[in-house]
């Protein structure tokens, strides 16, 4: 007679309990490990910034519609007017794609990585794949905001529960950043990834463009915090601050030509 009892990884009642919480955040590390490793992802570069920032040709259309139905006007103009990030973004992960591609390697280096949504990160998925390139989506399910953009490749699209593992695969993986204006999940990732540089819990060098100067200077007063001795003078070299593509590509790039092209895989 068949044994007819339910195996503990088939029932959906345990892995969704609190007493499988491990092993859910462990399929977290070991699933996505397993298609990184398919798919010959050695290394990406990582784009933050808002899931609220349309593209130009949304923003105008959300222009004309504001104007035509009486709506708010104002909003819709600040929206075309920030959408200068979104592409921003979406050309400057185009040159970075194409420049990783044109370096011959067997693997896939330097691959263009985002949160997966809207806005900041499908500008990046959007210019990745316009330039024929593969990039990677790390989803979260989140109550708003958050869906897949059509852009990201599909074999590398992952749905992650715990910020935090999701987190470990935007670090872990990284060789770059790239850091648009956003809210708060921006910041904290900013931050999170400034503290584990500054502390040398990441050691190796990832340089960082925070893309914007208006934005950045006055949301974070970084030299204040200098001055007020909460950060060392040296830790303003921690990035770059830039409002222009052509200097973010050539510092990303230059960068990972000095100190990643022979460093295979993530390091940490």
């Amino acid at each position: 007679m068949a044994d007819k009892t339910t195996k503990a990884y088939d029932t959906s009642k345990f892995m969704g309990s609190s007493g499988a919480r491990s092993l859910r955040i462990l399929a977290e590390y070991l699933e996505p490990e397993s298609r990184f490793r398919k798919y010959k992802i050695d290394d990406t570069i990582v784009f933050f910034g808002s899931a609220r920032i349309l593209s130009r040709d949304a923003a105008e259309a959300a222009v004309a519609e504001a104007k035509a139905e009486s709506g708010d006007v104002a909003a819709a103009e600040k929206k075309l007017e920030l959408s200068h990030y979104y592409e921003a973004t979406r050309e400057l992960a185009r040159r970075i794609t194409e420049w990783s591609k044109a370096l011959n390697d067997v693997d896939r280096r330097f691959v263009v990585c985002t949160g997966g949504g809207p806005g900041i990160m499908e500008a990046a998925n959007r210019g990745a794949s316009e330039a024929r390139g593969v990039n990677v989506g790390l989803n979260i399910s989140l109550p708003f905001e958050q869906h897949e953009n059509p852009f990201t490749t599909r074999e590398l699209i992952f749905e992650f529960h715990y910020f935090f593992m999701r987190k470990f695969w935007f670090t872990y993986l990284a060789k770059a950043l790239v850091v648009m204006p956003g809210g708060f999940g921006t910041l904290d990732e900013l931050f999170e990834t400034l503290t584990l540089i500054q502390t040398e819990k990441i050691r190796k060098k990832m340089p960082i463009v925070l893309f914007g100067k208006e934005y950045w200077e006055n949301v974070v007063n970084f030299q204040y915090l200098v001055d007020f001795g909460t950060i060392s003078e040296k830790d303003l070299d921690l990035f770059l601050l830039t409002d222009s593509i052509d200097e973010a590509y050539d510092y990303i790039t230059k960068q990972l030509t000095t100190y990643a092209l022979d460093i295979r895989g993530p390091t940490l």
